[in-house]
Formats: structure tokens, sequence, C-alpha cells
């Protein structure tokens, strides 16, 4: 396994449980990647930060049973509801109950509380669709070989059902903007904007650019075990101990984990893998079978020469779209928030919002897009220690924002004083909307794109390890041809984000790929039986 983040761990753990001697190596000085909890501040050690990734929703069940988990630390507590308050002393705290969305909606506007039974029967009746599709292997669509055929037509049988109207909402979910979705829905803009916010989450679009519909949909077909659909949670003990479990169990099922063994290069002949080379020439390891979870830049374009791959993969890699924008601010508080338009909220564990308005959206991408950091940044803010108090001393609290936007091309340079700034700025704002809040924090991490690149690998401080656009998904993930989690080279397979399902700590993309190695050993074992038995 080269990468030791939550995809490289979790296809460690099914292949040592499925007999293979494994060994994952991780070029960091510990496994988990952006699944990640650090106490950032030597003088405060007290307190504990989930520094990149921050929240729990797709991870299926399915991994949780297999890997037993729960047996190994793994432990979440569902979030509480969305908090969006408005510089007018107004607010939305939006529940996972429609009859409670209703009345928050309500004080917009009375068409808007009407309309999100609505909506709440579109997004799940599209769930239905969609869901099953994250643990399928997408067919090499226009191959014309048996076995591609069959992939093809077994799709087409599966939607067999769908009529003309989910066909095309499924249609306008892909290509819309999510603000053309919601005006099909909503007239207030402060509904508008709440409901807006699941599809602008670490990508480097607005409000108004196409495709941001599916990102929505992507945040908001899980379920943490609850029976809420599109569901969050935050883990105890931070993003990292999901990571830790995962690892744990890897372990208890055989598979060697190393640290600081950055592999250098993949090891090849005549177009099959025979292993790695670790960086500085420190070691060999050889192996039939190469799985790579980490971004496909690295792995095509760094640690393969583009002469061994075909020229139109590398093309298409070289083209992968990894843009970001984001910049998350950790910080640890001395109190929990206050905010003048609801002071009684002490659950601010699902999502304390910095989004004015959908124009306040769209600008706050439109000045990133045109070079400039954001004026008034929007920001994805959770408070988990309202739910896991293990991660700060008590009575103390940690914030994490999830801020966007700065220049996609921030990740080229530091930008450490400007991102100072931008980091001043997004406090200001939540000052504005909870006076006392700039008092309140203690001490202050600020990770931009050139550090999310530099130190995670997440090329262009992309955390979905590419964009989730319409040309970047299913059979285009992360190259036509290469989405069913083999690559060009026999014996090398992938399953980082930047594959079908990936976008988020879900395991899936580590699921799938096991499932295609242990299909390809299958038929590898027939034909050397029949050549045997000729």
């Amino acid at each position: 396994m080269i990468g030791g983040g939550h995809n490289g761990l979790v296809a460690a753990a099914y292949l040592a449980k499925a007999g293979a001697r494994t060994v994952v190596l991780e070029a960091r000085h510990k496994t988990g990647g952006a699944a990640d909890t650090m106490a950032p501040w030597p003088e405060a050690p007290e307190f504990k930060v989930t520094t990149l990734s921050y929240v729990m929703s797709l991870m299926p069940d399915t991994i949780l049973r297999d890997l037993r988990l729960e047996r190994h630390g793994y432990r979440v507590h569902p979030t509480g509801p969305y908090f969006l308050p408005f510089p007018d002393g107004r607010c939305i705290v939006q529940h996972d109950d429609s009859a409670k969305n209703h009345d928050e909606f309500a004080k917009f506007s009375r068409h808007d509380a009407e309309a999100i039974e609505r909506w709440d029967a579109w997004i799940g009746g599209l769930a239905e669709v969609l869901g099953p599709l994250l643990m399928t292997t997408p067919p090499r669509l226009g191959s014309r070989t048996w076995s591609d055929l069959v992939d093809q037509l077994r799709l087409a049988w599966r939607f067999r059902g769908l009529d003309v109207r989910t066909v095309g909402d499924v249609t306008r979910l892909m290509t819309m903007s999510i603000v053309d979705i919601l005006d099909r829905f909503f007239e207030s803009d402060q509904v508008k904007t709440v409901m807006s916010l699941n599809g602008l989450i670490g990508t480097w679009a607005g409000p108004y650019e196409p495709g941001t519909g599916y990102v929505m949909a992507h945040h908001s077909i899980g379920d943490v075990g609850d029976g809420n659909l599109g569901a969050w949670a935050v883990p105890e003990g931070g993003m990292g101990a999901v990571a830790a479990a995962i690892e744990s169990s890897a372990r208890t099922f055989g598979a060697e984990v190393r640290t600081d063994a950055r592999v250098g290069r993949v090891l090849t002949t005549a177009g099959r893998v025979l292993g790695v080379a670790l960086e500085r020439g420190q070691e060999e390891l050889l192996a039939p079978i190469v799985v790579t979870a980490v971004h496909p830049k690295i792995t095509f374009l760094q640690q393969l020469d583009p002469s061994e791959l075909p020229a139109d993969f590398v093309r298409d890699i070289e083209h992968w779209s990894s843009r970001s924008g984001v910049v998350k601010i950790n910080c640890a508080l001395d109190r929990l928030p206050v905010f003048t338009a609801n002071p009684e909220l002490t659950d601010q564990s699902g999502g304390v919002e910095l989004a004015h308005s959908v124009a306040y959206l769209e600008e706050a991408f439109q000045e990133a897009r045109a070079g400039r950091p954001s004026t008034l940044p929007f920001s994805d803010g959770v408070v988990p220690t309202s739910l896991d108090p293990t991660l700060a001393p008590e009575g103390k609290h940690v914030i994490s924002l999830f801020t966007q936007w700065v220049p996609h091309t921030w990740s080229e340079e530091p930008h450490r004083e400007e991102l100072e700034a931008y980091a001043d700025r997004v406090v200001a704002g939540y000052d504005e909307l909870a006076p006392g809040f700039a008092d309140s924090v203690l001490h202050r991490q600020v990770i931009g794109p050139y550090d999310m690149e530099h130190e995670w690998g997440l090329i262009g401080g992309n955390i979905f390890h590419g964009e989730l656009s319409a040309e970047q998904l299913f059979h285009m993930r992360p190259a036509p041809g290469y989405a069913d989690y083999r690559t060009p080279i026999r014996g090398l397979y992938q399953c980082s984000s930047a594959t079908h399902a990936g976008g988020g700590v879900t395991g899936i993309p580590a699921y799938n790929c096991v499932r295609e190695i242990k299909r390809d050993r299958k038929r590898s074992a027939r034909s050397r039986s029949k050549g045997l038995s000729r």
C-alpha cells in the first residue's frame, strides 16, 4: 500500500483479512493523512484539534462491521443542528427533523416552509438512485470487449425502472448549479443560503457554478447509523481517532504499517508492477500487487516515468483538476461562542456558519477567482467539544473552521502573512455574529493550500484529491477507461479519493478496489488452472 491515509488503511485491512501479506508505506511520521488529530500548540498540549477533515458521514456500515472498528475505538456522536446566523439578528437552525425545519423556514417564507417536505422527498429519491452507485465499480463505458459490455449492460439493467422524471432530475443534479436547483423549490434568500452550503464545501466553485448541485448531493446521501439521510457525526478523539481505529484493525488482521517510509519509485517491468523503491535508496520491496492511495499526480507523474504509461492517460492525469482555495483554521477557545441570534445555543457541533447570503458566497468566490483572497470569507465551523470534551480542558473548547476562498494558486507558495490577515477576517466575521469571539481565541492554527499540498500530499490543497465536477465523476474518475481501480500497469491498483466515490472519509474507494483485486486474482487462478489442465 502506498499511502497510509484512511483509504490506504482500509484497503490494507481488507487485503490482510483476506490472507495477503500486506505492508503500508506512509511518507509522514503518522498514518491517517487528512483524517488527523493533533495538538498544534506546544504551550497548550491539552488542546487537540481535528486538523483537516472534521466530520464523518459516508462510511458504510459494511466497512464498520467488516473491520470491527468499534472494537478498535471507533466512536462517533451525531452532530447537532446546522446554525446560520444573520447580521440582522435572525437565524436558521436547521435540523434533521422536517417538522422543526418547517417552523424555522416559516420565519422567512411560508412558501419555503411548505416546500421542505417536497425537497426532502426529492433528495431522498435521488439518494435511492445515487447511493447504490457509490459501492459500484464504474464500467468502462464505450469499451467493446465482452466483459466490459456485460458490465455496461448490468449498469443499464440496474436502472431499468427509472422513469423519465427521475432521469431528468438526475440530469439536473449533475449539470445545474446549487442555486438554480434551489430556485425550483425555495424563494427566500436566507433559506437558499443555508441549503446551498453543502454544494460549496471543499469546492472551487461559487453557488452559481454548474455541477455544485452534485456536490450538495454527495454531502447529503450519507447515513452515520442514526437513520437520517445526510446525517453527520463528530468522531470521539477527532478524525485521527478514525484513522487509528482502522490502523489497529489492519494490524490485527496482520498488516504491517510503516511510517517515515516515502515511496520514491514504483518498480515495473514490461508493463507489470514489481514493487516499490523507497526514497534515498533506503529499500526495495517486491510484491505482485501494489495499491496506491495517494493523489494520482504523485503516483503517475512522479513515482512512475510517464514513458511507462499510455500518452493519453498521462495527459488525462496532467489535466486532472485539483483546485481548492480552502483554508483550515483551528482555534482553542476559553469559552463557547454566544451568538446574538440565538444565545441559548450550546450544541454547536453541527455547523456554525459564516455565510450571510447567496450574494455573499458568490462574491467570496469571485474575488478568489480574480486572484484575491476573499474579503468576507465563507466558513463552515464546527465546535466538536460540544459533544466530545476529550479534545480540550474542562470548560474550554476548540472550533474547526473550514473556510473558503483564497486563490487556488496559493498552493504554489506559502503566503503566510496574507493567510494570517485572511484568518483575521474570518475571526472578525464570527465576532460580528458572536461578540467576544475574537477575545475568546487562545491559540490559532492556519493551514493553507500550500501546507495541504506539501505536508499532506493534497495536490492543490483539494481535500477530495480532485474536484467533484461532472467531468470528473464515476467513469471519468480519475481518467476514462481507468475508473475501475485498475491502472495501465498490471498489478498496480488505485484507491485514493481521486477514484470513484472519493470525497470525504468514506473508505469506499478502498472497499471497491479490493473487490476488483480479488476478482482479478480469481480470474488469474482460473486461467492458470485451465492452462495446467491442457
